[in-house]
């Protein structure tokens, strides 16, 4: 029974995180109208649909990697979750902040900083409930006593790191930090570049995984190159942040060294996302053809991402590009183009397993269109952010007016673009949300958890 429901549990947080993702979608293309005509919705301002799209976003990237840890630790690794009940506790938990988080923003009650701009009062059940899932993690993995795979590392420094840049994204509450405009600026924008790595631990961690299991070929979990990725991340999250804070006062060889480290992540991924397609026999793509195709999505959008993030991170280059529209497309480009790329390929995967009857379903129709349809239309929105950035931060117009009036072509197509994007993801979702019902049957999922 541990077993089986530990991946229910997962299956709970993978759904819950597509419907934080479809309504994200929904409040980033309000967002962008409402930039472009300001009286859109006037009643919803842009100052709470902002917040809400991007807690919603980031919300989607940890229900769905926490969601992935729950369903293959018990049910693919064979490692009974250590404790059943605190991983429920953990999503009830995660449910009911959420909720009270979106009703404050609705409600116009703010107080927090960049991604976590509630009430700081909410950021306590989110340490609760992350130190939970800390513990059960660690106690579930160390079941396993031959030596762990990366993704292993990977998840677990994920764990880690959140916790630690997460209470660092509170230091604004001691008055020594909030009092200084430099150096709360400094401590948040840290916190921040390490918080972004640490999740990117747990989403590669993700990617890796799959791999692996689509390959077959569990060496390469435990190949040196994977382990480089890890410990180049590793080395990132802990110092690749400070490219982050180029415009405050700071030692010119802290900039260098961040700009030195920032992009090697990055590539290595890519280099190993590129070897493991290469190494896949035909029938291995058509037996996984959606978690496939995603997975490839995400390796092109690494590479595009890693031309644009080298250029942007030259402290020269920054100078005009930080704060414009580039720096936005930087941001969409790992959030949609790699991110969420990985997270529905595990998604997929996860349906291939325990529906393969559905593998015709799977490779053609709403699946596949969706998927051209988000990737296209990423694409354009990609083009148009980078080329408005340009013009705003490198070709300004005599005044700040006749800048904006010269861009709005370009803003008009990434809204326009934002609308098919965001259709794309949402017949993707649709069919994913259909498939992990059918997973989750009711009267499994609603069956109470036996004592841990």
């Amino acid at each position: 029974m541990s077993i089986q429901y530990g991946h229910k549990v997962g299956l709970r947080f993978l759904r819950l995180g597509m419907l934080a993702l479809a309504a994200g979608m929904l409040f980033g293309v309000i967002g962008g109208f409402q930039f472009l005509f300001p009286e859109f919705l006037r009643e919803l301002l842009f100052t709470k649909t902002r917040p809400l799209h991007v807690s919603l976003v980031v919300a989607w990237i940890f229900l769905a990697a926490i969601g992935g840890i729950y369903y293959y630790l018990p049910r693919q690794a064979k490692l009974p979750l250590k404790s059943v009940r605190a991983a429920s506790w953990h999503f009830v938990i995660f449910l009911l902040t959420g909720i009270a988080i979106l009703a404050a923003y609705l409600a116009g009650k703010f107080g927090g900083r960049e991604y976590f701009e509630f009430p700081a009062a909410l950021s306590i059940p989110i340490f609760v409930s992350w130190i939970m899932f800390g513990i059960n993690y660690f106690q579930t993995v160390r079941q396993d006593r031959k030596p762990w795979p990366v993704y292993y590392w990977m998840w677990g420094t994920g764990i880690v790191f959140f916790f630690i840049t997460f209470c660092e994204a509170y230091l604004w509450l001691i008055p020594y930090f909030r009092e200084s405009m430099v150096r709360e600026i400094i401590v948040q924008w840290k916190s921040y570049g390490a918080l972004t790595g640490s999740w990117n631990m747990l989403v590669y961690g993700t990617a890796l995984y799959v791999a692996t299991k689509i390959s077959g070929n569990e060496a390469a979990a435990r190949s040196k190159l994977a382990f480089s990725l890890y410990f180049l991340g590793l080395f990132n999250l802990m110092f690749g942040w400070a490219h982050h804070t180029y415009l405050v006062p700071s030692a010119t060889w802290i900039r260098m060294f961040a700009y030195a480290v920032s992009m090697t992540e990055l590539l290595i991924l890519g280099k190993i996302l590129w070897d493991w397609r290469g190494s896949l026999q035909q029938f291995q793509i058509n037996k996984h053809c959606n978690a496939y195709r995603f997975m490839y999505a995400a390796d092109i959008w690494i590479f595009v991402n890693l031309i644009l993030a080298l250029i942007i991170s030259v402290p020269a280059w920054n100078m005009y590009t930080h704060g414009t529209h580039i720096t936005v497309a930087h941001s969409m480009g790992s959030t949609i183009g790699i991110n969420t790329m990985i997270l529905l390929s595990s998604i997929f995967f996860i349906i291939r397993e325990e529906l393969p009857q559905q593998i015709h379903s799977n490779c053609t129709g709403q699946v596949r269109f969706g998927y051209w349809l988000a990737n296209g239309s990423l694409a354009v929105f990609f083009t148009a952010l980078v080329i408005a950035g340009v013009v705003k931060g490198v070709y300004p117009g005599p005044t700040f007016q006749e800048t904006m009036l010269s861009i709005r072509p370009f803003l008009l197509t990434f809204v326009v673009s934002g609308v098919t994007l965001m259709i794309g993801l949402w017949i993707v979702l649709w069919h994913a949300f259909r498939l992990t019902g059918e997973i989750a049957s009711p009267s499994e999922s609603a069956s109470l958890p036996e004592p841990a």
